[in-house]
C-alpha cells in the first residue's frame, strides 16, 4: 500500500487527490492480470449485483485514466470533445444535454465566482472520495479472487 508523503489538511482537495492517486497506483500494484477482471461484477449492497453495472476490468481501466489526467492535466477542451464524439455516435439526447450545457454556462457566469468555485470543489471532493473507494473495492475484489486476502 501507497503511504502519502505529503501533509495537507484532512479536506484539502490535495489530500484527496493523493490518496486517490495511491490507491490507484496500489491497485496497479496488486492487479497483476487485469484481464482476469473481466465479466466480474462489483457486488453492491448486501453483495447484491446491479443488472448493467460495469465489470471490475473497466472499472480498472477507467480509474486508471482518470488518474492520468488527475496526475498530469486535462486533454485541451477540443480534443476532450473530439475523444468524447468518436467514441458515442450523436443523437437528440446528447444535443439536448450540449444545449443543456451551453445554458448552465450561461447562468453560471451569472452566479457568484465564489459560489461557483465552492459546488465544483465539492463536487470534485466528493468524486475524488468516491473513485479512490472504488479503487480500493477493485484492488480488494482482485485479492479475493486470486486468494490474497490478508
Amino acid at each position: 500500500m501507497q503511504v502519502l508523503t505529503k501533509r495537507y489538511p484532512k479536506n484539502c482537495l490535495l489530500t484527496v487527490m493523493d490518496r486517490y492517486s495511491a490507491a490507484v497506483r496500489n491497485m496497479e500494484q496488486v492487479v497483476m492480470i487485469p484481464s482476469l477482471l473481466r465479466d466480474v461484477q462489483l457486488s453492491g449492497h448486501r453483495g447484491s449485483v446491479q443488472e448493467g453495472a460495469p465489470d471490475l476490468y473497466t472499472y480498472f481501466t477507467m480509474l486508471k485514466t482518470i488518474c492520468v489526467e488527475v496526475e498530469h492535466g486535462l486533454l485541451p477542451r477540443e480534443e476532450w470533445q473530439a475523444k468524447v464524439a468518436s467514441g458515442e455516435p450523436s443523437n437528440p439526447e446528447n444535443e439536448a444535454s450540449e444545449a443543456e450545457e451551453a445554458d448552465e454556462e450561461r447562468l453560471a457566469g451569472e452566479l457568484d465566482l465564489e459560489a461557483q468555485f465552492y459546488r465544483h470543489f465539492s463536487s470534485l471532493h466528493h468524486i475524488l472520495t468516491h473513485l479512490t473507494r472504488k479503487a480500493q473495492e477493485v484492488t480488494r475484489k482482485y485479492q479475493e479472487m486470486t486468494g490474497q486476502v490478508l
